[in-house]
This record gives structure tokens, sequence and C-alpha cells, in this order.
């Protein structure tokens, strides 16, 4: 059977955690990861699911990294290297949940610094779903941001009284930027930011929202909360403000939105004109009736509200809900006034009497703490009475909690008024830790009271109250509707008892099945009285025996049958009955309309331009002809003689040499005259040729306007001179002129 059970993995997590919530299950479920390999996983999940504090997670370091290996949250000794992580690694997967309350000061702020520069990856708790953050110093409230990862849904911030609104506006800013919310939770002495709602527009999938701070009731804030689509669940704190400040919360609401166009499911307007058909509202019949109609309200989906403050200021603040209640939980001042106690009563049963399930009055920190304080010095409790005959019509009310410090007094008329209100009850608990002081003539409430609740409540199955436990009537224990099979746990407190024995009996009697029977038996505790408490326990140890002993009798006894007498009248009856027979007619049209489609082809030409360079192309192209000069000398003088008469030394000449020599003279003069003509050709070309050639120069020259000055243009690397070659290999004194391809000239202007 157990093996069965441990296959289902469902079934094993739910055991785990029954384990879990019992006394020293932390302790239990790590003894069973180390005994048992099956388990050890699940166990392990369970076990580091949640956390109180991140003081485990640094416990996961080596010692050697640790300042003390059994006070982790003192410091590190050292940095921590990249083999130092590997068991933080291991397990820090499994976290869900993790609480920081700096408040409690076991973890150094230099902790936070080393794993926030020194962590192996960007997130260190991956799968963290939720956080509850507690600070008092801006520093600690920046540590926070190491803990936000794309994962996390759910986020509780509570800071002190030493902020300011720019540091809380930046730690708006990045948390909305980082993370997408399901439930948001700020608890502030400090007044909102300005720009709080612009800073969350992001978080557009809130389910959860508490704001306890001031500027929380706005009009900005209200429009902000009734525009969240998934809002489930409203939390605020009303404390101190006047109703006018409360009733501004609804100001910028508008509670016609909704419908706004034809195609909506809810609009009034079918988009059909006059003498059409229009089928808006058979549609809407139709979605109303399967369920599927949405609401115009706003806060439609807001299921839960935990309101703070007086009954004046939530009864005004709940007029204006018109979502369907399931939760109300509400702490008031205490006492509250009597009237503004009837006044939220009626409102609450009248208004959410068809839909509440769980109503829950408790007490503001204030009235805590005064209670607090008379606690410690041993004062005695002022007694109130809160009457429940206010209550009605609450036929979904399953639990009714009430837990207030002052307002103790119930009278059996209050739990009559909660039998008729609640048949479907099935919790119950009226002010559990009261206590009475011996002058004050103890409770109000008897056992037999309760068991005329449990009569008309028939799935009653839990009471917390503090009773006068006295001796039953005999009509009492002969009645058998008084006897309860549902009732299984009674927490009676610090209840007045004076003889165990007829209280056990009548225990047996009203409750046959009771499971466990609690009282005060911590001797610390205020309010606890030593006889009472000697009672009550000899009644938890007999009354076992007796709930045996009334089993046993009911097995034995055997029902007798009723005998009545009956007549039977014969007399036949005749009934007239008439058909009435008229066709239903129903008129059915339909709407015919062809639809028309228009086609159009689009045949324009499609048109290209292309253009074509025409522009002829001309290329310079200059020749530098420059004429090569030789200069020769000719010693045409006489030679000087001399008075003496010189010898003269004559030589014989052949008749060919003699040709030779003046042949050389002759030759010599001709080489002259050629270089005398191409200078004169030179001077003639440049002069008087060209120029007329050139268009318009000739006419300029003509008529006596400045001639334009010649460019010289150098001559392309490609275009070698043949002649100047053939010029550089002749051993010719003419002249070598290079002439142009083209005669086109460059001419400044």
């Amino acid at each position: 059977m157990i093996t069965n059970i441990l296959r289902d993995a469902e079934t094993t997590k739910k055991l785990l955690e029954a384990i879990l919530d019992s006394s020293n299950g932390k302790r239990s479920l790590s003894r069973l990861a180390r005994v048992c390999r099956a388990l050890c996983e699940p166990a392990l999940d369970v076990l580091w699911r949640e956390l109180d504090s991140i003081v485990p997670i640094l416990g996961l370091f080596p010692a050697s990294v640790l300042k003390k290996a059994r006070r982790p949250g003192l410091g590190f000794a050292r940095i921590p290297q990249e083999p130092d992580w590997d068991t933080i690694l291991k397990y820090n997967e499994r976290i869900r949940r993790v609480v920081y309350d700096e408040t409690a000061n076991n973890v150094a702020a230099s902790v936070f610094s080393i794993i926030d520069e020194h962590r192996p990856c960007l997130y260190i708790l991956p799968n963290l779903q939720e956080l509850v953050w507690r600070v008092e110093t801006p520093a600690g409230l920046d540590r926070c941001a190491m803990f936000l990862s794309p994962r996390l849904r759910s986020i509780q911030v509570e800071v002190g009284a030493s902020f300011k609104q720019d540091k809380i506006r930046n730690f708006l800013y990045d948390m909305s930027s980082r993370t997408k919310l399901t439930s948001f939770s700020f608890n502030s002495p400090t007044s909102l930011p300005d720009s709080f709602t612009e800073l969350l527009a992001r978080q557009d999938e809130l389910e959860r929202v508490y704001l306890v701070a001031p500027g929380a009731l706005s009009s900005d804030v209200g429009r902000w909360v009734a525009s969240l689509p998934a809002l489930k669940t409203l939390q605020l704190d009303l404390t101190g403000r006047s109703p006018i400040a409360v009733e501004g919360f609804f100001d910028e609401i508008d509670t016609r939105s909704g419908a706004t166009t034809p195609s909506s499911i809810a609009s009034s307007d079918s988009g059909f004109s006059s003498g059409e058909w229009d089928f808006a509202e058979f549609r809407k019949s139709a979605l109303r009736v399967t369920g599927d109609l949405p609401s115009k309200a706003s806060f439609a989906q807001l299921r839960r509200v935990h309101l703070t403050g007086e009954s004046g200021n939530i009864a005004v603040f709940l007029k204006h809900l018109s979502s369907p209640l399931t939760h109300i939980d509400l702490n008031i001042e205490d006492p509250p006034d009597n009237a503004d106690w009837q006044d939220l009563s009626h409102l609450i049963c009248g208004s959410y009497g068809d839909s509440v399930q769980s109503l829950r009055i408790g007490a503001t920190s204030s009235a805590r703490f005064a209670d607090s304080v008379r606690s410690a010095t041993r004062g005695e409790a002022p007694s109130k009475r809160l009457t429940l005959e206010y209550l009605s019509d609450l036929i979904r009310l399953t639990r009714l909690e009430i837990d207030l410090p002052e307002s103790i007094i119930f009278l059996p008329s209050d739990l009559d008024a909660v039998a008729d209100a609640c048949p479907k009850l099935e919790v119950l608990r009226l002010c559990p830790h009261s206590r009475f002081a011996p002058n004050t003539g103890g409770p109000r409430i008897t056992l037999e009271s309760l068991a005329l609740l449990t009569k008309r409540c028939k799935y009653l199955n839990s009471i917390s109250a503090v009773v006068n436990a006295c001796e039953a009537s005999p009509t009492a224990l002969r009645t058998q509707a008084l006897s309860s099979r549902s009732l299984l746990r009674l927490y009676l407190g610090g209840s007045w008892i004076s003889d165990p024995l007829q209280v056990a009996i009548l225990l047996s009697h009203m409750a046959p099945r009771l499971e466990t029977l609690r009282h005060f038996q911590e001797r610390n505790r205020v309010g606890y009285n030593e006889a009472n408490a000697r009672c009550w326990q000899a009644v938890s140890d007999m009354l076992p025996h007796l709930q045996a002993v009334r089993e046993t009798e009911k097995s034995f006894a055997r029902p007798i049958p009723e005998t009545t007498e009956k007549a039977v009248d014969a007399t036949v009856q005749t009934v007239s009955r008439a058909v009435q027979c008229r066709p239903r007619m129903s008129s059915i049209s339909v709407q015919c309309s062809p639809k028309l489609v228009n086609r159009s082809v689009h045949a324009t030409a499609k048109v290209s331009s292309v253009g074509v360079d025409a522009t002829v192309s001309t290329a310079e192209v200059a020749v530098e002809a420059q004429p090569i000069m030789v200069s020769m000398e000719i010693d045409a003088t006489e030679p000087v003689l001399e008075e003496e008469e010189p010898k003269i030394e004559t030589m014989e000449l052949e008749e060919e040499e003699l040709k030779q020599a003046m042949t050389s003279q002759v030759l010599q003069q001709i080489y002259l005259l050629q270089s005398i003509v191409g200078f004169f050709s030179l001077f003639y070309t440049y002069v008087a040729a060209f120029p007329l050639a050139v268009p318009r120069m000739g006419k300029r020259a003509i008529e006596g306007f400045p001639l334009p000055l010649l460019t010289r243009v150098s001559q392309p690397d490609f275009i070698e001179s043949e002649p100047k070659m053939a010029a550089e290999n002749d051993t010719s004194t003419a002249p070598n002129i290079n002439f142009l391809l083209d005669t086109a000239v460059q001419v400044d202007a």
C-alpha cells in the first residue's frame, strides 16, 4: 500500500509536505533524505523549497571560505573561488521562496557584495518565485536587486521610515523592468512616488495587490488598480482616512467602461440601422445564460479584499465594489462604533450574501499593540459585546472568524443568528484567545448553546470559542438531534469548567466523532488558570472511553418500528383539464445581400528612360616642338703675321689628298647653312603659319588684338617619339622637330 502511494509523484509530494508541517518537520525531512535514496530528491525539493532566511544558502560554502562554519552569516574569510560554488549550484534550483529580514541582523552586509561580484551565473537563484524583503536602510533595499530574476512572480517589500521617494522610485523602476509579477505587496510609512502608476504600468498580469502606504488611496492608484484585468485580491489600509479620501480612490474610475464599438459583445449598439433586425439582445441573452458575458463594471475579476481601518471607512469603500466577493478580511478598530458596525453588517449581507464564502474580522495593529501592553503588565482587558444579530442571508458562507481583543462577549442569541444566517457554515471562530477576569462572571456561551448551533448547521466541523462548560440538562442528553456527526475539532482556549465528568458526558453526546479537543496548557500564557487546565485535561482523558461506550451501545440497539393508524380515502377525484393548442409562430428573416467585389486591372505601360551619352570625346595632345640648337664657331680672322718672316714649311700633297681636304671644307659650310635654314623655317611656322591656322586667331592678329598665350601640354607617357630616338642616334647637327598627331591646341583665355 505504501509502495503504491509513493509511486505517484503528487501523492509523495503531499505526504512530504504533511511531514514538513508537523513538529520538527524539517529535521524529519532531512533525516529521510539521508536514509532513503528513492525519497532523497523529493525530500530535498520540499525541504529547500521555502527558506526563512538566506543563512542556509551561505552554509553551503566550504568551511574554509566562511569565518565560522557554524555561523555562516558572519561573512567570508576569503573570496569564494569557482570550485566553492559547486554545492550552491546543486541546490539553488530547488529554492522557490526566500525571506530576508534586515532587523534580524543574522547576515553581514559584506556577504551580498561578494556574492554579487563573484557569482558564477547571472541569477544566483534562477527558479525563485516568491521574495519577501524587509529592510530598514536604503542599502538593504539595494541588495534585493541580485534576486530579481525573470521567473519571479511574487514580491513583498516592507521598508522603514528612513527612505526617500527617489530611492523607492529607482527600486520600483528596476523591479518593474526586470520582472513580470502576479503578486505585488508594498508596505511603507513613506508616501508612494508621484509616478507610481507609470513605474508599474508594465505589470499588467497582477492578480494580488497589497498597498499599505500613504498615497495608496489616490485617484491615480485607483484608476491603475481598476485597469488590472486579472486582479483577484486587493489589500488597502484605510486607517486615519476620512470618508471623502476613501471615496477619492474611485474618482477617476469609469464604472461604465467596457463596450464602445458595435463589434463588442456587451455593446448596446448592434451596428444595424432602423428597420433592420437587431440581434444584439439575443446574443447577450445567450451569453448571459452560458456565463460568458463580460462585466462592464470595474474590478470584474476581484474576489478577495483585505481592508484595514474604521468600520465606517470600510463600509464606504465596499459600497463602490460591485464584483461578487468571495473572501472578505477586515481589520477594524476595536471596539467598533455600534452604528458603523450595523451599517457594515447590513452592507456585507445585502451586497455579498449570495457570493461571500469566508468572512474574517480582526483587529488593527494599534488595537493589537494595546492588548500586548496589557498582557505584559498583567492587566485585565475590558470586555465589550459584539452583536452578531445583524448578520443575515449569508447562504454560501462556510467560514466565519472573529478575533478581537476587547469585543469578546457573545450571547446565545448571537449563535442563533449565526445559525439562521449561515446554514452551510463549516468553521466558526469566536475570539478563541480571549480571557475573562473572575469578577466578570465568565463567558456567556455554554456547551448546550454550541449543541443548538451544530443542530442547525449540519456541516459545522470546527469550533473555536471560549465557553462556560457546566452540567447539561437531562432534556439535552435525551435529544438525539443535538448529536452532531460532523463536529471533529473543538478548541476551547481558556474556557471555564466545573465538573469534568459531566462535561465529558455532554461532549460524548453532542460530538460522538470528536477527534481533537484543545485548551490552554501553557503556564506562561496570559489568562492561564491551573484549575481549569486540570479539569480540561481530565475531560480529554475520559472522552475517548465514553465515545467508545456510546458506539458500542449504538451497535446493540435495535430500531423499534413505529406503528401508526392510517385511513385511505377512496373518493374518486375528477379533474377537468383543457389543452390549448396554439401553434407557435416564429418569423424568421434571412438577409440575402450579394457580396460585391470591385476588381480593377492597372494597365499602365511601364516606361523606362535610358540615356545615351553622345558627347564627342576629345583628347588634348600637345607636342613639345623645341628646336635643337647647335652653336658653332668659325674663326674667320686673318692670322697675324709677325715681322719676322716665318719659315714656311712645304708639304707636298698628292692630288687625291688635296681633293679630300677641299671636300671636307665645303661640307662644313653646307652643314652650317642647314642650321640657318632650319631656324628660319621654325620662325615662319610659329610666327606666321600657326596663328593663321587657329580659328579667329589670325583675325585677332590682323585687327591688332593681343594674341592668347599657348599652354604647354606635356606629352603622355605612353606616346614614344621615334624621331627623337633617331635624333639621339644621329650624329647630325640638323634640328629634329616632332609634330602633333592632332591639331587641337589648348589655349589660355
